[in-house]
């Protein structure tokens, strides 16, 4: 993994027009949100709130999974629950099948991409189909997405164009905005009416009240839960919050943050199939709760702050790294500064430790962060993690993957020397005598920096010369 994302990102920074694409979005949503703060005051103590109503209900998580699985059940919605993506998958089959269900059509979900779920149902010979219009793109063009909200947000008008002009060849050639849009709805509609399954993700799972929420722009959620018959909400465990007053503080910060705007289009609430005296709706409603290795992290009580995220992704939009590599080179489903603290945690510093060095430790994604994950200091927890063999979290992230042999004596031998001062001070004064055959290159750190040149004196030898005491 370590080779295959150092490649991935030396082939991104090569690609200009890419990069300057992806330089004027971040630009723009950065100014966007930055619009909708105009009072810092209020927006810190918005924060502070929401911030408080996730940890809070992470405190409660187990009772709060039991509290939600009750009311839902009573409200006729059938709960699974899910420890791995393959038992996830597995459970969305199933449904698939008591329905003999031959497609599926989705709104906008980032579990069912960790799941992998489209590319195992189509293995079955089921249809899946994305219904958001970034997800619907890059699934035209066989790719994943570059973002958490703007799935094809590394894509240009032109290229969009072109795709849809090839994939469509009865539709005529446009660049209008658009004129796109209204071709994918076209394309679309019928969809929504013959699939026999509708699947979306969950925003906030609200535990006293059973319901499931879901915020979006397009409409596309909204039919997707509605027009089938069969509805599958796919959702991690940490999305559940304690109340239903909880909702309006996190539904007022996380557009705001995520794409700059006030409030999104459409804001469903979801609480049971469709009753006799309804006219419309599914008539059968499943939820997924999916574990995939967020009980580990939810164990370690530092890290269990990265369970705290609300999808808005203000971190990647404002990390320096993601916008000159962009999301596609970090090779999982969630990129930029939330996927380099979640990926490790979730498959193992051993798969994916090299992308908690993707990082300038710039401090941009805590500062933005809604609900106040302190990303930099998960960052350097998990860079301990991954070279010492002696942490007590061995067993969850692959700890020591890092760690190598050479390496260590090296720091082990100069710690024992820093103890025994006569010696130290030799070896500082032949040091500065041999100044001139250090190497010019000492490994990755050089690869962008110029080497340490020894100094011609040590620091003792610098004071005695001021006449300064140094003993």
């Amino acid at each position: 993994m370590s080779t295959e994302f150092r490649i991935d990102v030396q082939k991104a920074l090569g690609k200009t027009e890419v990069r300057a694409h992806f330089r004027k979005a971040m630009d723009t949503l950065m100014t966007n949100r930055r619009n909708q703060f105009p009072d810092d005051a209020a927006l810190q103590a918005l924060r502070h709130q929401a911030q408080a109503i996730r940890a809070n209900a992470l405190s409660k998580l187990p009772e709060l999974l039991e509290q939600l699985e009750a009311k839902l059940t009573a409200k006729g919605v059938q709960v699974h629950w899910a420890e791995t993506t393959d038992e996830a998958n597995q459970i969305v089959l199933s449904i698939m099948q008591k329905h003999q269900a031959k497609s599926i059509i989705k709104g906008k979900s980032m579990v069912s991409e960790e799941m992998g779920l489209n590319h195992f149902l189509e293995a079955q010979g089921i249809e899946a189909l994305e219904s958001d219009l970034g997800e619907f793109i890059i699934q035209l063009d066989g790719e994943t997405p570059s973002h958490i909200i703007m799935p094809a947000i590394h894509k240009s008008k032109e290229q969009i164009s072109q795709l849809f002009h090839d994939k469509f060849p009865d539709i005529p050639y446009t660049e209008n905005v658009d004129e796109l849009t209204a071709s994918a709805r076209r394309i679309l509609r019928d969809k929504f009416y013959t699939a026999s399954v509708g699947l979306s993700g969950v925003n906030f799972a609200v535990a006293e009240t059973g319901t499931l929420c879901l915020v979006e722009n397009e409409g596309n959620g909204r039919m997707s839960t509605t027009v089938p018959p069969v509805h599958i909400a796919v959702t991690g465990i940490e999305k559940v919050v304690e109340k239903l007053s909880d909702i309006p503080p996190l539904l007022s910060i996380l557009p705001r943050s995520a794409t700059g705007q006030p409030i999104t289009t459409y804001f469903n609430m979801i609480s049971g199939p469709r009753q006799a005296d309804e006219k419309d709706g599914p008539t059968e409603v499943h939820l997924v709760l999916l574990d995939n290795g967020r009980s580990n992290i939810y164990s370690d009580p530092e890290l269990l702050a990265t369970l705290r995220c609300i999808r808005c992704g203000a971190c990647i939009n404002h990390c320096p790294v993601y916008v000159r590599i962009g999301g596609h080179s970090y090779g999982t489903v969630y990129p930029g500064p939330i996927g380099t603290i979640l990926e490790p945690q979730k498959q193992g510093l051993k798969v994916h430790g090299e992308l908690i060095q993707a990082s300038s430790l710039c401090g941009a994604c805590g500062e933005v962060c809604p609900v106040r994950i302190p990303i930099p200091n998960i960052i350097n927890r998990l860079r301990y993690d991954s070279v010492r063999k002696d942490t007590e979290h061995t067993p969850t992230f692959d700890a020591g993957t890092k760690r190598k042999p050479l390496e260590a004596a090296i720091w082990q031998g100069w710690s024992w020397s820093a103890s025994h001062p006569s010696l130290y001070n030799f070896g500082g004064t032949v040091a500065t005598q041999l100044r001139g055959l250090v190497p010019n290159k000492v490994g990755a750190w050089t690869n962008v920096r110029t080497a340490p040149q020894l100094a011609d004196k040590t620091l003792h030898q610098q004071l005695k010369a001021l006449g300064v005491d140094h003993e």
